[in-house]
């Protein structure tokens, strides 16, 4: 029987008989892989006629809309977004999500009473009447933009071309036949997903606004094919695939050097410093580096390299559904990871880059005109004067606003409006990490909500104006605003203090120093509040 045995297990491959050894990796790991759709030549037209539209078939049936909704309004509780579908959440340690230390890569979710205002709610306090809503939303989860997350297919593909190989093992075994199968910079069918689910989302909410229109609206993107994507998919949601086309203007603002656009200001040329991402990499992988080598040879790993694994986790998530790299790191590795996030966005656009207040102003006058519906006649930030210049294209008397763009964005506009609750933890150390938050995750949305409310301790009818702003569910302190001072336990601010502090503000950013002078960003980089200039 013994001999049987032996003789029937020389019959079996090595590798299958002895799962645990060492496997070569294939010809083609590491290439880029890459899929078309439609097929080549196929076209909608070819055989058009004989798939009639909606229009054409006729037989629709009853079609009465319904009042509008107004959730935001009439609800008792405000929905929570937690889940992913229909992405497969990696979880490597029990109550620990992987997920939702990604930073800017992570999928959008409620968060509560993150930024300090635990009991607030987004729904419209009681008592209190919604007229007006400011969106402004990141676009949806995307392919890589920019850096190298396919450092590693490089890495892995020479060695298979120059003829020396590589073996993964254990944990790191599927880098044999894994290839780089991520597109770049457009929209992946995830990233579709959240922005129509979030235009649904918005109609349900605020729907009700819509009767004070008086002409169609004009919500804003950019150029670049996620912002369009990004735009259309939300508006698809917001007034149906059937109707949005015709229920709304799109208008699409140049993101390109050499054009103003506060959506996307890439205008500026004065410093940003990214030394303290790559020294903080260079801290919290250094261990991970020397675990992960031991189960690969031919490749010698680097911090580099293993931050593009913790990327390419991310994205194949969101672009595939799954990612085998998500299980390769433990939790302080990933909490690690998205403490790399905090450090760029704080001082490469945000309260430790000069240059932060600069890149949001521009978004920032634009509010206050909306918001007073006083024209803008000075031009002089990232402001487009053709188009912010022009009632059609910029519009100041709608009910709904809705405005496309980046994460960067976010985080330059938060701190051009003085939103200090968001920089109360900096400067940021470089050495370690203290608790924090990301606030631009894929199709991150602020909302600033306007309404009337009763006015305080009096028991006549009149009203106050007030306003808020609610960021992914999260209600944000206005504390940091000149003439909003005063604490607001749902997060309220008069409405003439809160223009007062914005005009304000508006004053105290020097956007053309900030953006052009001739200066060294100082070090250590002390600045909290976006701006070199005082």
């Amino acid at each position: 029987m013994v001999v049987a045995s032996l003789l029937l297990l020389s019959a079996v491959p090595f590798a299958v008989a002895y799962p645990w050894a060492a496997q070569s990796a294939s010809s083609f790991a590491g290439a880029t892989s890459t899929d078309v759709f439609p097929p080549p030549g196929a076209t909608i037209t070819a055989d058009e006629t004989y798939f009639p539209d909606a229009e054409q078939v006729g037989f629709a049936g009853p079609t009465p809309t319904g009042a509008e909704p107004e959730a935001i309004q009439t609800a008792p509780v405000a929905p929570v977004k937690t889940d992913i579908y229909p992405l497969v959440s990696p979880h490597t340690t029990p109550g620990f999500n992987p997920l939702r230390y990604w930073g800017n890569l992570s999928p959008w979710s409620s968060v509560g009473g993150a930024f300090g205002l635990p009991d607030a709610s987004p729904q419209i306090p009681v008592g209190c009447e919604l007229t007006q809503v400011h969106i402004l939303q990141r676009h949806g989860a995307r392919y890589p933009s920019g850096g190298d997350p396919n450092v590693l297919a490089g890495a892995l593909q020479a060695a298979v071309v120059n003829g020396t190989g590589f073996t993964a093992k254990g944990p790191l075994e599927f880098l044999n036949t894994w290839t780089y199968k991520l597109g770049a910079e457009i929209l992946t069918p995830f990233g579709r997903q959240q922005l129509y689910d979030l235009g649904v989302a918005a109609r349900v909410k605020y729907g009700e606004l819509l009767n004070g229109f008086t002409s169609l609206p004009v919500f804003r993107t950019t150029s670049e094919s996620r912002m369009v994507q990004s735009a259309l998919n939300w508006a698809a949601g917001f007034f149906g695939v059937e109707h949005y086309e015709s229920s709304y203007h799109q208008l699409i603002i140049i993101e390109d050097e050499g054009y103003n656009n506060t959506l996307a200001p890439i205008t500026c040329t004065g410093p940003a410093d990214n030394w303290y991402f790559s020294n903080w990499t260079q801290i919290y992988l250094k261990n991970t580096v020397k675990r992960l080598q031991q189960h690969l040879d031919g490749v010698e790993l680097n911090t580099d390299i293993v931050f593009a694994m913790q990327e390419l986790c991310a994205y194949e998530t969101v672009a595939i559904g799954y990612s085998q790299f998500c299980d390769l790191f433990t939790e302080e590795e990933w909490k690690g990871f998205e403490y790399t996030v905090d450090l760029d966005f704080w001082y490469e656009v945000g309260p430790g880059s000069p240059i932060g207040s600069a890149w949001g102003i521009g978004y920032v006058q634009e509010l206050v005109a909306r918001l007073t519906q006083t024209p803008l006649t000075v031009f002089d930030t990232t402001t487009n004067g053709t188009l912010d210049g022009n009632n059609v294209t910029f519009p100041l008397d709608q009910p709904i606003y809705m405005d496309a763009t980046h994460d960067s964005i976010f985080a330059s506009i938060a701190i051009a409006m003085n939103f200090t609750t968001m920089a109360a933890s900096g400067p940021l150390p470089v050495d370690h990490m203290p608790l924090d938050y990301q606030i631009a995750p894929f199709a991150a949305h602020m909302e600033g909500q306007v309404m009337t409310c009763p006015t305080s301790n009096s028991t006549s009818a009149s009203r106050d104006k007030y306003i808020r702003f609610v960021l992914n569910d999260g209600v944000v302190p206005l504390t940091g605003i000149a003439h909003c001072a005063t604490p607001n336990k749902d997060g309220l601010c008069l409405f003439d203090n809160f223009v007062a502090g914005m005009k304000q503000r508006i004053e105290e950013v020097n956007f053309q120093y900030d953006c052009f002078a001739n200066y060294s960003v100082p070090y250590p980089d002390e600045l909290t509040n976006g701006r070199m200039w005082v």
